[in-house]
């Protein structure tokens, strides 16, 4: 059983090692081993995961069961777009998928951001298992990007949610 808590800089390692796990099951198909683990060293480096810890105004999330972290979420505040709060990451191991987890981390978090009124996310077209976990929660496609996180050559697609109070 996971219990859902906000991470600290001790979880920095273990969440990196379950998004390298996570990253290749999910894109190796999509993108190429060697191409994933770019990415991977490129966006969940040691820095970028210490600065989403400390984010003010940011929230990031463990499912914890008091051996492992099962899976997390990373959402703040867009700064352009008015009462809006992003999802970053939602990421379950492999082997912790389809038992509620992620659903528990993305109801943790929708509560996290009082000012919000939508949630919105970027995800992969070819990722067909989280477009359904999303469309699951509650989330519709708003819109087609050409570099999901800024990046050439990941194009995305943009869903939203209606937060309700």
């Amino acid at each position: 059983m996971f219990f859902i808590r906000t991470a600290s800089e001790r979880d920095i390692e273990p969440v990196r090692a379950l998004l390298a796990r996570t990253w290749h099951a999910t894109y190796d198909a999509i993108y190429g081993a060697q191409r994933v683990s770019q990415l991977i060293t490129e966006w969940h480096s040691l820095a970028a995961m210490k600065e989403r810890v400390q984010k003010k105004g940011g929230e990031f999330l463990v499912a914890d069961d008091g051996k492992r972290i099962g899976g997390m979420g990373y959402a703040a505040m867009s700064g352009k777009m008015s009462k809006t709060a992003l999802l970053h990451q939602l990421y379950v191991d492999p082997n912790f998928q389809r038992q509620g987890v992620g659903r528990d981390i993305f109801a943790e978090l929708e509560t996290c951001f009082p000012d919000a009124e939508i949630m919105r996310l970027e995800v992969e077209p070819k990722n067909t298992v989280a477009i359904a976990f999303y469309e699951g929660l509650g989330f519709v496609e708003v819109d087609r990007v050409e570099r999901m996180a800024g990046v050439v050559g990941l194009p995305g697609i943009a869903m939203e949610k209606t937060l309700t109070r």
